[in-house]
Formats: C-alpha cells, structure tokens, sequence
C-alpha cells in the first residue's frame, strides 16, 4: 500500500504515465504506418494481413510465459530491457527504410519482436500500478491511464499518416524515439519492493497453470476476458477490411489518419465522462453499451465515402470503451493478489492478442475474397450476433458494483 498523494504529485506514477504516453504515440503511429507499408511491399492484403497479424501472434506465444516470468522477476527491469529492445528493432526498420532495402522477412521480424516485448511490458507495468498508488486511486489511475492510451492512439495515427506521407521511414523513427526516452524514464522510476511469498525453485509450469486456473475460477474476469477478445476480433477484421478499401479508393494518407484517430479522440473523450459514468451506470450497462455502440455505428461506415466522415463514427464507436475497462480493470486489479497480478495481465494480453491477430488475418482474407459491402457486413454481422450473447449474459448482470 503506498501513501496517499495527489497524482500529479506523485513521481513514480508520473514517470511511467508520462514516459508511456509518448510511447503510446510512436505505437500508435508506427501501428497505422504498418500495414500500409506492408501492403505497398507485397501488393497483397492478404499477406499483409498476416505481417500485421505477426505482432499479435507474438504476444500470444510468449504470453502465458511471459506473465510468469513478471511474477518472478523484477518489474522495473522488464519495462527498462522492453524499451531498449524495441529502439533496436526499430531502429534497424529505419535504416532499412532510408537504405531503401527492407524486406518482408525484416518486417516479419521486427513485428514478432515488438509482439513478444508488448508481452513482457504490458503485465509488468499492469501490476506495478497497484504498488505505486493508493487503493482509492486506482480507478482514477487506471482511468488516466485510458486517457493516455486514447491520447497517444489519437494523436499517433493522425502523426502517422502525415509522417508516412513525408517519408515511409518518419513513424517508425518516432517510435524509436519514444522507446528511447521511455528506456532512460524508467530508469528513474522507483518500484516497492516485492515480498516474496514463494519458497524453493521456481517451476514456470507451475505457475502458468496457477495464473490460469485463478483467470478461470473468477467467473466475472473470465467472462469478460471472453467478450472483450471476441469483440477485439470481428473489429480488428472490421478495421482492416474499412483501411484496406479505403487504400484502394486512394483516399490521401493525411485523411487516413484522421480517420484512424478518432479512435483515439473518442476514447479521450469517453475518458474525460468516464469518473462520472463510472458513478452513474451499472458495470453491466457500461460493458453492454460498448457493444451496443459497435453494433449500431459500424454498418453505417458503408454509407460515407469519406475518411472524415468514417472517422466521426469510429470516434463514437469508442466513447464508453473507457468507461468499461476503468470498472473492469479496476475490480481485477483489486480481487487479485500482487503475487498473480503478472500473470493476469499476460492472459488477458494473451487472450485479446490471439484474438487482434485472428481478426486481423480475417480481415485481410475479407478484402481480399468479397466485394466491400459484403467485407464489412460480414464483420458487422458477427459484432451483433456477439452482442446479443452479451446482453443475455447472466454473470455480466451481475457483475459486482464499484464500493
């Protein structure tokens, strides 16, 4: 338990929010640049699809592991090693690009390195949280913490899309930067130290099946494990399928970036009502909502031939997500022991991974095989049927209320 201070007043959580949310904006920038680069390297969306598909599929391979090894190690070495790790990798993308020699095997490479060090970064950093703020301010925390994530998204595609439109090379150089000022950041960051509850030799097995069987026994986290990696996978084929045609129709990477930004700008603004709504709405209607609003907005992007347009739906289309993972995560974090909090975070980054990487594979195969309005009615489809199942969920009814 640490002692209680205003937020912005405290500098451990200062350094990591910071330091994260730039991070967030190279992510984000490098995460729009991506597939358009891939696809102008293989003329494919099919495999293009895939390439994206890699960073994901990395995640999940060393996932489980991963959460394990968060729960043994030190924490603080893990995001400082993540963030030195990364820079190289896409340091070598970027001369690469410049040298005008990059291959699809290099992408592929690349994508698989940031995927297995999202993996080791995100648990470790999740836990860590609870450690570095008072119980009583974890939701805020958490909260602001989606306020960055939606901050960085926002401003790093509209980033990307003009940098790509400068030079391929300019978002990846972003990012670069941004992991090497989160690499010296963290080195500043002072973590509690941890007891340690377990004697003897560590046995990874063991503790892999102990994360897993706590995600599963709590019917309330794996519930809604289940329905944010299922609603992740039809909008991850959703968003690829709206991306890929919109490249066809050549709309200019500038508007392709502030179509993928409102994402982020609807996640800001979600975040700025989120305390309130946190307050006012049941977790049930705040989850149920998120999906509610993904089912009704997404058929209607076949209605708009403009990036801007598109881009106020997707905008939307996120404007409660903030508001439901502050309760979720919030009551996760708290239900469960510090000494598990690693491996928690590598399921769901495992399970939600999985899932982006599937979706992601899809979506390409869907712009590739049918004609647009079938690509993104196919996708829409499944959102809905999936929110049905989510409505009528009885653990999701009663999902315990914040105290």
């Amino acid at each position: 338990m640490t002692t209680m201070v205003p937020l912005r007043r405290n500098r451990n959580y200062t350094i990591l929010w910071t330091s994260q949310a730039l991070a967030e904006v190279g992510f984000s920038a490098t995460s729009f640049a991506f597939p358009l680069l891939a696809l102008l390297i293989t003329g494919s969306p099919v495999v293009a699809g895939a390439i994206v598909a890699v960073e994901s599929l990395g995640q999940v391979l060393v996932g489980l592991p991963a959460g394990a090894l968060v729960d043994r190690w030190d924490r603080k070495k893990i995001m400082v090693c993540c963030e030195a790790v990364q820079a190289v990798s896409l340091g070598s993308l970027v001369a690469a690009l410049f040298a005008d020699v990059v291959t699809v095997p290099h992408l592929v490479v690349v994508a698989a390195v940031m995927g297995v060090c999202r993996a080791l970064f995100e648990p470790a950093e999740d836990a860590c949280l609870p450690n570095l703020v008072a119980e009583s301010q974890l939701s805020t925390a958490i909260g602001l913490n989606a306020a960055r994530s939606a901050l960085g998204d926002s401003g790093g595609k509209a980033l990307g899309g003009v940098l790509y439109g400068l030079n391929r090379a300019f978002p990846f150089l972003l990012d670069m930067i941004t992991h090497v000022i989160g690499f010296f950041a963290l080195m500043f960051l002072r973590v509690p130290p941890r007891e340690r509850v377990r004697p003897g030799t560590p046995h990874l097995g063991r503790e892999i099946v102990e994360g897993l069987r706590w995600v599963w026994q709590r019917k309330e986290i794996r519930v809604t494990t289940i329905c944010a990696a299922v609603l992740n996978m039809f909008f991850a084929g959703f968003y690829l399928v709206v991306l890929v045609l919109a490249h066809g129709r050549r709309i200019p990477e500038a508007e392709l970036g502030f179509m993928a930004a409102m994402l982020g700008v609807g996640g800001i603004v979600g975040s700025l009502f989120a305390p309130a709504l946190c307050e006012r709405l049941s977790p049930y209607l705040s989850i149920v909502g998120v999906f509610w609003g993904v089912t009704l907005l997404a058929p209607l992007t076949l209605l708009f031939a403009n990036g801007y347009l598109i881009g106020v739906l997707f905008g939307l289309m996120a404007l409660l997500a903030p508001t439901a993972n502050t309760t979720i995560s919030t009551h996760q974090m708290l239900i469960t022991p510090d000494e598990l909090r690693g491996r928690l975070g590598s399921v769901l980054t495992l399970v939600v991974g999985a899932a982006f990487g599937i979706g992601s594979l899809a979506g390409g195969q869907l712009a590739a095989a049918l004609p647009p309005t079938a690509a993104v009615l196919t996708c829409t489809g499944g959102i809905a049927v999936v929110t049905l199942l989510v409505t009528l969920n009885p653990t999701l009814r009663r999902y315990p209320a914040r105290t």
